[in-house]
């Protein structure tokens, strides 16, 4: 695998698989591996949830973007915050130095997913229909990437469709 390629941005809701599929991609390619709300919560020395509850999600939509060109290395794997392609420069970066993978699941399985993970900030105090309407909005960016994988599959197969599409 060459450290020229492209970096591999995946894309899709919470709870879609980003960060474990691209750490399985990662590991199989030999790649450097960033999520993004990692290097938020390394650059703010508090956790997500932290940032949210102490400064709003603004200031972490601040960090996010402050981070975001900091993982679009070329041969990185990176995976993308649920929100951090709604930003128009964001996403500007993010198409113009990256190959791009949309995880794409059902609203009733990231549901399902993210009701098992406490702490998801973006969850707190809103509704399965508040929740979904939000799914519904970012959707239409997600569904612009370069490509689609089926992230209801075992997360294995969906790394190995997804490293054969950044390989190709």
């Amino acid at each position: 695998m060459t450290a020229a390629r492209r970096p591999l941005a995946l894309l899709g809701f919470m709870g879609a698989g980003k960060t474990l599929v691209g750490a399985l991609v990662a590991e199989r390619s030999g790649s450097s591996f960033f999520d993004v709300d990692h290097l938020v919560e390394h650059e703010a020395g508090m956790s997500v949830a932290d940032v949210f509850a102490t400064a709003g999600e603004p200031a972490f939509r601040a960090l996010e973007k402050q981070v975001l060109p900091k993982a679009l290395i070329p041969g990185a794997v990176v995976a993308l915050g649920g929100g951090a392609v709604m930003d128009d420069d964001n996403w500007a970066l993010i198409t113009d130095l990256a190959t791009t993978v949309y995880l794409e699941v059902s609203f009733e399985t990231v549901w399902g997913r993210i009701q098992q993970v406490p702490g998801r900030p973006l969850i707190a105090g809103r509704t399965m229909e508040d929740v979904e309407a939000l799914f519904e909005r970012r959707r239409s960016r997600y569904e612009q990437a370069e490509h689609r994988v089926n992230g209801e599959q075992p997360p294995g197969e969906a790394a190995a469709e997804v490293l054969k599409l950044w390989s190709a």
